[in-house]
């Protein structure tokens, strides 16, 4: 096989790069050296941090599992007070508060007194993440083997159980497992940042019917219907799910112009009527077998010229690689089925699916949600595929 001279050159290069950053007499140099000596710092401290991620993860989780950050949303206390208030040793408490403040999660205040952080206060300024912490304690018992999931051994995970669908991509019946009001709260908590996203990225406007699919207790279609009057609203969700959604409607009004239909996207036809359909935080839950045939389905719902609304963290996300790449790696990995993707392989699987036009809109917060828009084609063209 031949090599390209410049892969040549770059492996050479990275070889040379690899002997010296693993060799301990240049590690020791590096530390030493006042021109590399921030350099090293920082790479150790990243890689400790790499290390150190779970302890951080389950500092914050007691935060949040003890309330910590509502008591001091309400003003600073001294360290003595907030023992009180949490029931919790205050050796225990003052080691708490020295891990969370520095983290970020703490200050310091005059007085001998804590109060909110940066970090602390926008946990109580976004339930959301609150919600997401507390549901890690799945995740967290289910990575404690890493090795056994990478290898399939593990397929009995919390995470699997916790979801409606399993790994083999089979609906769970609603009276055989209630869990899909459990997650499905869990999903509205954090619906609201992703419906402004969307909604801010793409004008409804111009349509006359949505259909969210996959769409929860309704909290994105809520979102639209407050911004646009005039939109009809449909959404498909697993029976037990749609009927949450319906009592939302009603209690909110909006049973006029929202229906919500019960059934599994995988096997029943999807509502028709509809000339935008939105997948948010749908796709990476699937397998490619399973992800194909929802898009092939959305894609025959729709009329000519129709949109398809998909959003979700997608893998490669500038300055938030770890978040697609890692986290909702793993996380799937852990739950049985679907992969993070990246924009170039949705594309290419809406492209596969029927669509054109596809592309990648802005949004402020790509860490939370990318959108691609795919367009149905015109008639003419669409007998042809």
């Amino acid at each position: 096989m031949n090599v390209d001279p410049a892969v040549s050159w770059s492996d050479r290069y990275l070889a040379v790069r690899d002997r010296w950053l693993t060799s301990p007499k240049f590690q020791r140099w590096a530390a030493a050296f006042p021109l590399t000596r921030p350099t090293a710092r920082k790479r150790a401290r990243a890689l400790f941090d790499v290390c150190a991620g779970f302890v951080y993860s389950q500092i914050l989780f007691a935060c949040v599992r003890l309330k910590l950050f509502d008591l001091l949303a309400e003003g600073p206390l001294c360290a003595a007070d907030i023992a009180a208030r949490l029931d919790v040793p205050l050796d225990s408490t003052e080691r708490l508060l020295e891990a969370a403040v520095s983290l970020r999660l703490v200050e310091r205040r005059v007085g001998d007194r804590f109060g909110l952080g940066q970090l602390g206060a926008a946990v109580v300024g976004n339930p959301a993440v609150g919600a997401m912490v507390e549901h890690h304690r799945l995740l967290y018992s289910d990575l404690r083997d890493p090795v056994g999931l990478l290898r399939r051994e593990q397929r009995d995970t919390k995470l699997a159980r916790y979801w409606t669908y399993g790994p083999a991509g089979a609906p769970t019946t609603a009276t055989a497992d209630p869990q899909p009001i459990d997650y499905t709260a869990l999903m509205a908590n954090s619906q609201p940042l992703v419906a402004d996203e969307i909604l801010d990225a793409y004008a409804l406007g111009r349509h006359r019917c949505l259909l969210d699919v996959g769409g929860g207790d309704g909290s994105f279609l809520v979102a639209a219907a407050k911004r646009h009057e005039n939109l009809r609203l449909m959404l498909f969700d697993l029976p037990s799910v749609a009927a949450r959604a319906t009592q939302r409607f009603e209690a909110l009004g909006l049973q006029a112009r929202a229906t919500a239909f019960g059934g599994d996207f995988l096997a029943d036809p999807l509502p028709e009527g509809c000339d935008i359909v939105s997948l948010v935080r749908v796709v990476h839950d699937h397998d490619d077998e399973a992800a194909m045939s929802l898009l092939r389905a959305v894609r025959r719902t729709l009329p000519p010229k129709g949109v398809l609304l998909l959003a979700e963290p997608m893998m490669g996300t500038p300055g938030a690689e770890p978040v697609g790449d890692a986290y909702f790696g793993f996380y799937l990995l852990a739950m049985g089925r679907g992969r993070p993707r990246s924009p170039p392989v949705l594309q290419q699987m809406l492209q596969a699916a029927g669509f054109t036009d596809t592309h990648l809109a802005r949004t402020r917060q790509p860490l939370q949600s990318r959108l691609i828009i795919a367009h149905t084609p015109p008639a003419a063209s669409r007998a042809k595929v």
